[in-house]
């Protein structure tokens, strides 16, 4: 509630008017980050500037161009308005960028010097952190967050630990850290937080009994799904008949090879936590549920409501009316 935002940009009209709805819009500003200048940021002393540019050309789910890539480029036009507010004295404490953990290893750690480089050359010390959702909802889905602080704060400030944490820094954090050279190395910040809360919150928890937005899949189509399944994920669901209680998982297609050819399987886990939220594009599906009570067994779309709820928003968010623009709001969200 101490936070207040001066600006804010989207390129997707449709995003920003889910802004508008949520938060107001006074602020926002439809369209091209290039097109923003530092001249529409009106406060002087800035506390933080949040970024999360588009992944595709990074996660697996892309097409690996990275930083160069036609999306993933708006980072540099977004690094442009952070070097102007530098040069008009007014540069923001922190900056934090937020993006898939593919952003570690695109390029073969390219993408990653990158940005480290381009923090520590305006005059910032920065590291990183992985965080996966399922830490606080029953979504897997993991992210990088870079967490640059002005240098002259760091170094007043004695931030950071000596050695990282295993629970904020994966394997591939650290990995990407060792390719740094030395003297990006010695602006580099190992960032730590408290251990949060054991999660409470199950899958089925989430789940809408009369969902609004998706129906119910007849019985031909859920028994279709089920044939589908290769043996071991139809025991799964056998398994999940004997549970005692209402068990929810996500189904998703892949392409197999079976016997020298390639067969779509339904593949189903039931470990109480939801597979990565994904807008509709990029090579992924939407995500269809299995409802298991007993020896009933149910499928459909996750609904909208329910794609919210796995990111983190209340039920009062106001979502837009149509499904599709709901799913790829909440699949390109930050949890």
């Amino acid at each position: 509630a101490h936070w207040r935002c001066v600006f804010a940009n989207d390129f997707d009209p449709k995003k920003a008017s889910a802004y508008i709805e949520n938060w107001g819009g006074g602020e926002m500003q439809v369209g091209d980050v290039r097109d923003v200048s530092a001249d529409q940021i009106p406060t002087a002393a800035l506390d933080l500037a949040w970024a999360s540019f588009p992944c595709q050309d990074l996660s697996l789910a892309g097409v690996g161009a990275g930083l160069a890539g036609d999306r993933s480029s708006s980072f540099w036009f977004f690094w442009e308005r952070m070097k102007e507010l530098c040069a008009d004295g007014r540069p923001p404490k922190m900056i934090v960028l937020e993006n898939v953990a593919g952003t570690l290893t695109s390029h073969e750690g390219d993408d990653f010097r990158s940005i480290v480089q381009a923090s520590v050359e305006l005059g910032y010390d920065i590291g990183a952190l992985t965080i996966d959702a399922q830490l606080f909802v029953p979504q897997s889905r993991q992210r990088v967050f870079f967490v640059a602080v002005l240098r002259a704060d760091s170094e007043r400030l004695s931030l950071g630990v000596k050695k990282p944490s295993d629970t904020w820094c994966s394997a591939s954090l650290k990995r990407a850290h060792e390719g740094l050279p030395p003297k990006l190395q010695r602006r580099w910040i190992w960032w730590s937080m408290p251990a949060p809360e054991p999660r409470r919150s199950r899958f089925a928890d989430l789940i809408e009994d009369q969902p609004a937005s998706v129906k119910w899949h007849s019985v031909a189509e859920t028994n279709r799904l089920l044939r589908m399944m290769s043996p071991r994920n139809r025991a799964k669901v056998e398994g999940a008949k004997k549970a005692g209680k209402r068990m929810v998982g996500g189904m998703y297609r892949r392409m197999r090879r079976e016997n020298g050819k390639s067969v779509q399987r339904v593949e189903v886990r039931f470990d109480d936590v939801a597979g990565c939220r994904r807008t509709p594009g990029g090579g992924s599906s939407r995500q269809t549920i299995i409802v298991v009570e007993g020896d009933t067994v149910r499928s459909r779309l996750i609904s909208a409501r329910e794609t919210a709820r796995l990111m983190g928003l209340p039920d009062a968010y106001k979502l837009p009316a149509r499904y599709n623009d709901a799913y790829h709001l909440t699949g390109d969200g930050v949890v």
